[in-house]
């Protein structure tokens, strides 16, 4: 389920601050870190964005 066009607007990535953009991963969709040193990728879990660095993955 995509999020809301707004929610994605106003969204930040908690480490850095860049912006965030959905990707979809599997069965998990995630909001990923447009920042170039950051990256992270965040889980989204039952239509819920999980903005928390510990559950932040760090793509390959």
């Amino acid at each position: 389920m995509p999020l809301e066009a707004g929610l994605l607007e106003i969204l930040a990535c908690p480490a850095c601050h860049a912006p965030l953009r959905e990707e979809p991963s599997g069965e998990t969709p995630e909001l990923v870190c447009t920042g170039e040193g950051c990256a992270l990728a965040y889980p989204v879990r039952d239509g819920i964005p999980v903005l928390l660095v510990d559950e932040a993955r760090r793509p390959a």
